[in-house]
């Protein structure tokens, strides 16, 4: 008995080792893929930063280039943005204040309501008991 328990053990961990070889191997092809991806992604970064240019239809450096028009375009709206944000802060803050004196307002035009009398715990139970008594349904049962 003995015997085959442990076959069974050694032949798990076999198996185990043999799923953990495989799983190694793929991780290697993936790393080695993404290692290559890194490499030309560096020579893409690399080309970016110098600004050699990729097609011969390219602009030459002296002439105006489309990512400097995009660039300006893109300061000039991002101006504009941090301007209305500005703005909107400042008529945000004076509508929190209109709103809170028209709260004012409505909560001083309103009727004083009259004040409950105050109820012991004991008076309190007697007038709960005696509304549940009063809905009283025809055939004997309190609703």
């Amino acid at each position: 008995m003995s015997h085959s328990f442990g076959m069974v053990i050694e032949s798990l961990v076999a198996v185990l080792l043999l799923l953990t070889i495989g799983y190694c191997m793929l991780l290697n092809k993936r790393l080695l893929r993404l290692k290559a991806d890194e490499q030309s992604l560096k020579a893409t970064i690399g080309e970016l930063i110098h600004g050699r240019p990729k097609s011969p239809s390219a602009p030459s450096a002296g002439s105006s280039t489309p990512w400097r028009d995009v660039n300006e375009n893109l300061g000039s709206q991002l101006n504009s943005a941090t301007d209305m944000s500005r703005q909107l802060t400042k008529l945000l803050a004076e509508g929190d204040g209109v709103l809170r004196r028209i709260s004012r307002i409505a909560v001083a035009a309103r009727p004083a309501e009259p004040e409950a009398p105050k109820l012991s715990a004991a008076q309190s139970i007697a007038v709960a008991a005696q509304a549940f008594s009063d809905r009283r349904r025809p055939n004997g049962l309190a609703a």
